[in-house]
C-alpha cells in the first residue's frame, strides 16, 4: 500500500525539514507555500501604527508519496526537524493512495515511486549487506 504524507510546517523550519528528508533518502516531494492558522488563530503584533492581528500565517506544505513501510521513519524525521516546542509547529496528515503512475514510463505502484539511492534502495542495500554478513559468518 502507498501513503501520502502532507506536512504543514513553520516557514523558518523549511530547510531543516528538507535537509532531513534528503538525509533519510526522500527525494521525491512537492512543496507549496500556504497560509493558515490552527488553534491559536494567528498572532497579534504591535507596531508604530498600533496593534493588529495576523490570522493567516505563512507556512510550507510538504507532500510526499511513499510506501507504507517508510511512513513512520519519514514522519519522525519531519517531527525531529520541525519541532520547536512552541504553538504553531504544524501538523502532519497521512492519507491512503490508491495508485501511483509515472507518466514518462507508465510504471505503476511501488515501481513508480523508486529513485536511485532513495530510502527503499538504501533499505534494500542494508538488508543485502546484513544477509551477506550472516552468510559469511556461517562459513
Amino acid at each position: 500500500m502507498t501513503k501520502k504524507i502532507e506536512a504543514i510546517i513553520r516557514e523558518d523550519k523549511f530547510n531543516d525539514v528538507k535537509d532531513m528528508l534528503r538525509k533519510i533518502g526522500i527525494f521525491g516531494l512537492n512543496v507549496t507555500e500556504v497560509r493558515g492558522h490552527g488553534r491559536q488563530g494567528g498572532i497579534s503584533l504591535s507596531g508604530r501604527a498600533g496593534d493588529y492581528n495576523v490570522d493567516l500565517l505563512p507556512k510550507h506544505q510538504f507532500n510526499i508519496i511513499l510506501s507504507d513501510h517508510n511512513v513512520e521513519r519519514t514522519v519522525q524525521a519531519i517531527i525531529d526537524a520541525a519541532r520547536t516546542g512552541n504553538t504553531g509547529d504544524g501538523m502532519i496528515f497521512i492519507y491512503p493512495v490508491e495508485d501511483v503512475i509515472r507518466i514518462r514510463t507508465g510504471e505503476r505502484g511501488h515501481q513508480a515511486l523508486m529513485y536511485e539511492g532513495d530510502i527503499d534502495a538504501r533499505r534494500t542495500a542494508a538488508e543485502n549487506a546484513a544477509e551477506e554478513n550472516t552468510v559469511t559468518k556461517k562459513k
